[in-house]
């Protein structure tokens, strides 16, 4: 499934996996959400409620689609975070990692806290 995250400076489209959170989300399409930063991570709300799964990881690639099941939200690490050590991706607990960004995931450096999101298929 593919996604397109959009905010008032930009967009990006993800391709996502077939996972049961990924289902979770597409049946909850579209969303709008406030972004929040943490580091050089975007994470935003989701009307989505998901157990952890089996494979989530804590440190994953920039570019990756996270879904964070203690905040119930997506996690869109492109860079360090203030947990990280020597420039790894490492979120603030393991999350279910549903995909990843097309393209270059520095794009999300234009979001801004507070900004909204809105989230659709692709």
């Amino acid at each position: 499934m593919r996604i397109r995250i959009l905010w008032s400076a930009g967009q990006v489209t993800a391709t996502l996996s077939a996972t049961p959170t990924t289902e979770a989300l597409r049946a909850e399409l579209p969303i709008s959400s406030t972004a929040g930063t943490w580091g050089e991570e975007v994470y935003f709300r989701t009307p989505v409620s998901a157990p952890r799964e089996d494979g989530a990881r804590q440190v994953v690639e920039p570019g990756t689609v996270a879904f964070w099941t203690d905040g119930e939200s997506l996690a869109l690490p492109y860079g360090p975070t203030p947990t990280s050590h020597e420039g790894e991706c490492r979120l603030a607990s393991p999350c279910n990692v549903l995909g990843a960004l097309d393209g270059d995931a520095q794009v999300l450096r234009t979001v801004r806290p507070g900004d909204p999101i809105w989230v659709e298929r692709a």
